[in-house]
């Protein structure tokens, strides 16, 4: 038959709920731990259309469903420049199905954006020829980066359906971020 050893000698075994000094610092800690992640999205909640301002390299990539099952891999890569109010500018060089859709980067392309408070927000650019995508955003890395997804892919007038993404990144350097992060 086993039997129950007692390290401390002369001293009954605690069962049930911790109680000693050790146990109540360490759901004390715990406790910290749930208050500060519960903080967390509070503080990093603090996003406006500030949060985007200066330079962005993007990379875009998805695809366009013009219909029957057509399938046209698109890929491209932009810079934008966000002017921290709700405007921005930007140039561009897609690749459709593998072929450019322009010999050099396209320059004119202007456009609006609204960045809410918890980080989402959305943005249409507007291009020369009439067209216009609308995109849903998120801010990431305080501002330092975004993510977009096409919402609508206006062509001549007509809406195609598009699976399109983008990724951008600031390409302010790190002595910016010091500078921009002190102020």
């Amino acid at each position: 038959m086993a039997q129950k050893i007692n390290l401390r000698k002369g001293k009954k075994m605690k069962t049930g709920f911790c109680k000693g000094t050790l146990c109540k610092a360490t759901l004390a800690a715990a406790v910290a731990c749930l208050t500060l992640v519960a903080a967390s999205p509070a503080q990093a909640a603090a996003c406006s259309n500030a949060s985007l301002k200066g330079q962005y390299g993007q990379t875009i990539s998805g695809q366009i469903l013009p219909g029957n099952g057509v399938v046209l891999p698109q890929n491209g890569v932009a810079m934008t420049n966000f002017d921290g109010n709700g405007k921005f500018t930007q140039v561009d060089f897609v690749v459709i199905d593998g072929t450019n859709q322009s010999s050099k980067f396209q320059t004119g392309e202007t456009g609006t954006y609204k960045v809410n408070s918890d980080c989402t927000g959305n943005a249409r650019i507007n291009y020369k020829s009439g067209g216009w995508i609308d995109l849903e955003l998120v801010v990431v890395n305080q501002g330092r980066e975004f993510r977009t997804v096409v919402s609508v892919l206006n062509m001549g007038g007509n809406n195609v359906p598009a699976n399109i993404g983008s990724s951008g990144m600031r390409v302010d350097s790190a002595d910016e971020d010091a500078q921009t992060a002190t102020k």
